[in-house]
């Protein structure tokens, strides 16, 4: 049967091929116009990516988890509002950013009045934690929005084009802030460490 999406393109409809074949924007209309395989096929492409995403700004683990399933919840709502004027993972990032942002609007409502303390983020990863203590220092003291930039393009790997649009920055303004950045932090991490009491939490990295 010919089906066409809700765009009006002439963007193949997602049961033509196998959803493996599929792009995320024909995946993403194709759950719009309810086949829900279509949305497994998703999950399945971005769920290790987004905890990812997550995971490097966070403490606890579990609460990386929680707002990645979180954001999933969050695509499934705005699926039938979805136009493939950019591309999906743009759509996924600039949703996930938004969800870390109210999180930590949160977790510092509860510092302040309730007194609860934020927990030192953890190594992500299994490589020297040194070598990841003292990076996880240098990119938290970037500036807000240099760090922004760096951890987007570095780590979820998205395209000038697409941190501008999760952003809303000037793309001239991605690239000069990238580059600012990128200076910054091989500075940062070539001077010399300051001393820390050994008692001292690790610092988390802040989007």
């Amino acid at each position: 049967m010919d089906q066409t999406n809700p765009a009006g393109d002439a963007t193949p409809a997602v049961d033509e091929q196998p959803a493996s074949h599929a792009s995320d924007e024909q995946l993403m209309l194709a759950f719009a116009a309810g086949q829900t395989d279509s949305f497994n096929a998703l999950f399945a492409r971005y769920k290790d990516p987004l905890f990812g995403f997550f995971r490097r700004r966070l403490a606890d683990p579990a609460q990386a988890e929680e707002l990645a399933q979180e954001t999933f919840i969050a695509i499934l709502r705005l699926a039938p509002r979805y136009q493939p004027s950019a591309l999906f993972r743009t759509f996924l990032y600039a949703i996930a950013l938004r969800i870390l942002q109210a999180h930590r609007r949160k977790a510092a409502f509860r510092a302040t009045f309730f007194g609860e303390q934020p927990v030192g983020r953890e190594p992500a990863s299994h490589s020297d934690p040194v070598i990841d203590l003292l990076m996880r220092e240098a990119v938290s003291r970037l500036d807000r929005i240099d760090r922004q930039v760096l951890l987007l393009r570095e780590f979820e790997k998205l395209s000038y084009a697409e941190i501008a649009e999760v952003l809303g920055l000037p793309l001239n303004t991605v690239r000069s802030r990238l580059f600012r950045a990128r200076t910054a932090l091989h500075d940062l991490l070539r001077a010399p460490a300051p001393s820390r009491p050994s008692s001292s939490p690790a610092a988390e990295v802040r989007a």
